[in-house]
């Protein structure tokens, strides 16, 4: 592996991780909001913990995905890798 390619897979890392924070910052957001409205308004439950529980399963699955799979190549990286594979044969 040279060089340049060392520094596309370090970036692509990052890149993750930085989305992956994105994620989790307006998760939290959005929760702290959710929770306000749920006790400035009267509701005889709260309701506020379903999207959470829903929507943190999905920050877990990120996390999951950015941090403890990390070697698993992206959807959208096999999409291209094959989409290259057919050009490159339709030009022979």
């Amino acid at each position: 592996m040279n060089n340049q390619e060392a520094y596309e897979r370090a970036k692509k890392r990052v890149e993750a991780k930085a989305r992956f924070y994105r994620h989790l910052i307006i998760y939290i957001a959005v929760c702290i909001l959710l929770i306000i409205i749920n006790f400035s308004t009267p509701a005889e439950y709260l309701w506020f913990i379903w999207p959470l529980i829903g929507w943190g399963f999905a920050v877990l699955l990120h996390a999951l995905r950015v941090f403890a799979l990390p070697g698993e190549p992206d959807v959208t990286e096999r999409m291209v890798m094959k989409e290259m594979e057919k050009e490159a044969s339709k030009k022979q």
